[in-house]
């Protein structure tokens, strides 16, 4: 039997409906309306889809979004400068930067600029820190997205046992995290584990398998534990077409459970986003 598709679009659209109730009240209660600003470092095409997107999630919430686009050229320390008046701006309730960066522009310190109470992307260090050790009100969009598809899904996490292929500081190091509070034996995979040839062991044990490396196809229908829900995050151009980590049609014929490419977790990273800027108003408001 086929697998069940998870479908991201669907969840994305219930979760904004329930985002928009909430940012309607918080701006009946304070009076203010949310807002955010992206700070975006040279042209990408890419970068201007993924802003657009924001864009439309945030207006549809009721969040004011403002980008601000900065020349490549721009110096590190000027684009430091920005984030400290954001910081400082009352009338600004989170930041974001998007990556890539140019390659003159580190991203951790930028990333450590960003005020606590206004990293809506839960990147920088002391917040990290907060969710390994459980206090975090904030994290990664793309980690709390897998999480929030595993909830809806009704995935059964105490005990199960979860590989976690792909190891980047963004997705798979703070996924493991959130996945160990909720009681879930975890394995994390990245190149070494397929340097010693080890990685289609691991992955044919797991209860839960996600995916996050940027590698067409590396996950194969053969690797897939009976069973097994499959939650690929990977996004990635085959000639026309967008793709996978994981061979969908092959893991689809193993796996009881398993998102799309496009359409699974891409959708609920956006909303994740904004979710995460009504945590952040609240914070600064001292709302519970």
């Amino acid at each position: 039997m086929a697998a069940e598709c998870l479908d991201g679009k669907l969840l994305a659209q219930q979760i904004k409906d329930d985002l928009k109730a909430q940012a309607t009240a918080l701006f009946e209660e304070t009076g203010e309306r949310i807002r955010l600003v992206n700070i975006l470092v040279g042209q990408d095409r890419g970068a201007s889809f993924y802003a657009r997107s924001q864009r439309r999630a945030a207006e549809e919430i009721g969040i004011d979004y403002q980008l601000l686009e900065l020349k490549e050229s721009v110096s590190e320390m000027d684009v430091m400068s920005r984030v400290f008046d954001l910081n400082a701006d009352p009338a600004v309730h989170g930041i974001l930067i998007h990556k890539p960066l140019p390659a003159h522009i580190q991203d951790q310190i930028l990333s450590n600029c960003v005020g606590i109470e206004k990293d809506i992307e839960g990147m920088n260090a002391a917040n990290i820190g907060n969710i390994l050790l459980g206090k975090s009100r904030v994290i990664p969009c793309t980690a709390a997205a897998v999480m929030e598809h595993l909830r809806a899904a009704d995935v059964t996490l105490r005990g199960a046992e979860v590989v976690v292929v792909g190891a980047s500081e963004i997705v798979g190091k703070p996924l493991s995290l959130l996945l160990v509070r909720q009681f879930a034996t975890v394995t994390v995979c990245h190149i070494g584990t397929a340097e010693a040839g080890k990685l289609a062991h691991h992955v044919g044990q797991a209860d839960v398998v996600v995916v996050a490396v940027g590698k067409p196809g590396l996950i194969t229908g053969a690797m897939i534990k009976e069973g097994a829900v499959v939650i690929d995050v990977g996004i990635n151009k085959v000639g026309e077409k967008i793709v996978g980590d994981v061979e969908f049609d092959s893991a689809s014929a193993r796996a009881s459970r398993i998102t799309p490419v496009p359409g699974g977790v891409g959708p609920l990273t956006v909303v994740m986003l904004m979710r995460n800027a009504l945590e952040a108003f609240r914070i600064q408001k001292g709302l519970a």
